[in-house]
């Protein structure tokens, strides 16, 4: 399976969003990376299921959600109605975590699993066969723009491990500090989606950026 790229909107021109969409949109974003934070588990305030749902209204690809919350279970159903296509939760904030990723797929959207940088890979190994993609936070969330952590490749590649063991064909998904010096890397050692947010609405020409990224992303990947 081919890579897909998911730009990040965090770090998009909100008073240009739709504008935004479209110009990432028919550069070739295969999704879009959607970051919510509540202020508690993240120290950041971000978006909730209203902008979420104009987000959807403007986009025609699919919409992952990554719920950097501390009670997602409450809101999983709102942002599944205002149009998440993929739903992310954190595995450090769910005590029963099983019961939240059934209920995610019950509602018919796609279920994965987020884990922070100092969450070790075997915390997932008794879900890992219900997932339909892993979160790897190669920086610590919260905010954009910050610098990948090195041993984040290792972590890519005990999740595949991880994965493999469990029989799953989930994918694993990267998001931090992604951009032309990192992305070859980290699909090397089994990434299947980027999440790059600075890399492409921070660079003077972001549709240019994205086919960059894609073209190292599709290199690396078939090395």
């Amino acid at each position: 399976m081919s890579i897909r790229i998911a730009p990040s909107l965090l770090s998009a021109d909100f008073g240009r969003l739709a504008e935004q969409i479209a110009m990432i949109e028919h550069a070739g974003a295969d999704l879009l990376h959607v970051d919510v934070m509540d202020g508690h588990f993240v120290p950041n305030l971000t978006m909730g299921p209203v902008v979420v749902r104009a987000i959807r209204k403007a986009a025609t690809v699919p919409l992952d959600v990554h719920l950097m919350i501390e009670d997602p279970d409450l809101y999983i159903e709102a942002f599944v109605d205002a149009g998440a296509s993929m739903i992310s939760v954190h595995q450090e904030v769910r005590p029963h975590l099983h019961r939240t990723i059934q209920l995610i797929k019950k509602l018919g959207v796609k279920a994965g699993v987020a884990i922070n940088p100092s969450t070790p890979v075997v915390t997932l190994d008794d879900i890992a066969g219900d997932l339909d993609h892993v979160l790897v936070m190669s920086v610590n969330p919260g905010f954009g723009g910050q610098t990948f952590i090195p041993r984040s490749e290792s972590k890519v590649r005990a999740v595949r491990q991880l994965l493999a063991r469990a029989g799953s064909s989930a994918q694993i998904e990267i998001d931090g500090g992604i951009d032309h010096t990192t992305v070859g890397r980290v699909v090397a050692a089994g990434v299947d989606i980027l999440v790059a947010g600075q890399a492409i609405f921070g660079a003077s020409d972001p549709p240019r950026a994205l086919h960059d990224l894609r073209a190292v992303a599709t290199g690396a990947g078939v090395q």
